[in-house]
Order: C-alpha cells, then structure tokens, then sequence
C-alpha cells in the first residue's frame, strides 16, 4: 500500500482514503498506485460500492506541482497516471461515491468528475487553476458536473466556487457539516451494498454505456495540450512562480 493513501473494506463497502500532508497533492508514482487500487478494489467481488474520501486540509489539490518543476519530464507520467486513475475511478465495476471537503483542485475534480455519485460538506470548494500553473485537462471531468459555459468561465479564469454556489447545478446528492460526511457517505454506500452485487455491477456498466461521448477520449485530447503548454516557457514560469510563491512573470 501507498503510504499516501489507505484502504478498507467491510460489509461489502470499500473506503480509499487520500491522506498526503500537506495538501493531498500526489506526484506521478502515487497517481499510477491510486489507479492501481481503485481498479483491485472494483475487481473484488466481496465489495459492492467503492467511497473515496481524504483526511486533512482538502479533498485534493491534484499533482505535485513542485516535482513537476523540478523534473518536468515527468510529466508524461503525470498524465498517464492521472488518466488510469480518473479512468478506474469512471469505468470501475461498482459505483464509486466521493466524499468531499475543503478544497478540490486538478486532479481532485478529475477524480470528482468521473465519479457516480458526490457528498460533500459545508465547507467545500472547486476550482480547475490548470491555466495558472501552465498545464490543460480536467475540462471533460469538469463538464460532467457544470455546463459547457460555466466549465469555460472557471477554465479561463481559474476562479473558485463555493458548494453552495455549485449546489444550483445538480451534481452535488448532499451537503452536509463536516463532522458527518463519512457517515453520510456510508449511508448512500450502505444502500447500494443491501442489493445484488452483480446487479449492481450490471447497472454501472450499462449507464455508463448510455453516456453521451467517450470521457476517456474528451480527456485524452486534453492532455495532448497539456503536452503542448509544458514545451511554451510561460509554462514553466507558472510552476516556478507557484514554487516561489510569487505571481508569474510573463
């Protein structure tokens, strides 16, 4: 097990918890072992409904920026691991339920985007700063929880919206106090659990196959441009900047 996240299982729920100090951001290896486990998690049939959840200041805040910066070759592995990962976490055989608190960034709302069904506490917020730290992706995630106009205010601008403001779209199944996500999580879990595995397991994949358009693919185009961005110096300024703690110079 990656000691940047644990696992558990009981009475057919499956629980991987996100916890990396200080911002549950993963670099390229931990993206690859999350997709690793996510997909082990939806092969095993003791389980039923998969939650995804984190400790500490936020949901995620997506990759490791200061690797990035100081291996930008890496990259390729970045792309590859956050692709097997919101692709376990969309095609996984079971439903998976996010639990979300503080604040879903990047790779967060890939994670987010590609899941089935989202809880979420009071304080809550998301935001796609790809354009700020000189990358692309995420927008074909984003656009599963907003509109196609709303996915482009926030892609351009890099803003941050609050849960409640969010709530209006329709993603979000519950908001709840902090204290009682988990519980909540587990309750939504508890009622898929009750059912016939394979069922379940059927239902999740015919829904998937009634979707409009291949999330996989959408994601894919993205992530060339994020190939094209990483060659442009601005590119890396933004990294360096967001390393140094100061506003990008272009």
């Amino acid at each position: 097990m990656n000691p940047a996240f644990k696992s558990h299982i009981e009475n057919g729920i499956a629980e991987i918890v996100i916890n990396k100090a200080p911002v549950n951001a993963l670099d390229s290896v931990e993206w690859q072992a999350l997709a690793d486990l996510i997909n082990a998690t939806g092969k095993n049939l003791d389980v039923s409904v998969l939650i995804i959840r984190s400790e500490g200041r936020g949901f995620c805040a997506g990759v490791d920026i200061k690797e990035l910066d100081q291996y930008p070759e890496r990259i390729v592995s970045v792309n590859a691991g956050n692709y097997e990962t919101f692709k376990a976490v969309h095609l996984c055989p079971i439903p998976v339920i996010v639990a979300l608190h503080g604040y879903v960034l990047g790779g967060g709302i890939g994670i987010t985007g590609a899941a089935d069904i989202v809880v979420a506490s009071e304080c809550t917020t998301f935001a796609l700063p790809e354009v700020d730290r000189g990358a692309m992706g995420g927008g074909a995630h984003l656009q599963r929880l907003f509109p196609v106009q709303k996915v482009r205010y926030l892609f351009f601008t890099g803003e941050t919206i609050s849960v409640q403001d969010a709530d209006k779209y329709g993603f979000i199944e519950r908001i709840v106090p902090k204290d009682q996500l988990r519980e909540n999580a587990l309750e939504i879990a508890g009622k898929i659990a009750a059912k016939s595995s394979d069922m379940i397991r059927i239902a999740k994949e015919s829904l998937n196959g009634i979707e409009d358009g291949d999330l996989e693919a959408k994601y894919r185009w993205e992530q060339g441009f994020t190939l094209q961005a990483y060659t442009s110096p601005d590119s890396a300024e933004t990294r360096r900047a967001f390393v140094d703690k100061r506003d990008a110079n272009f």
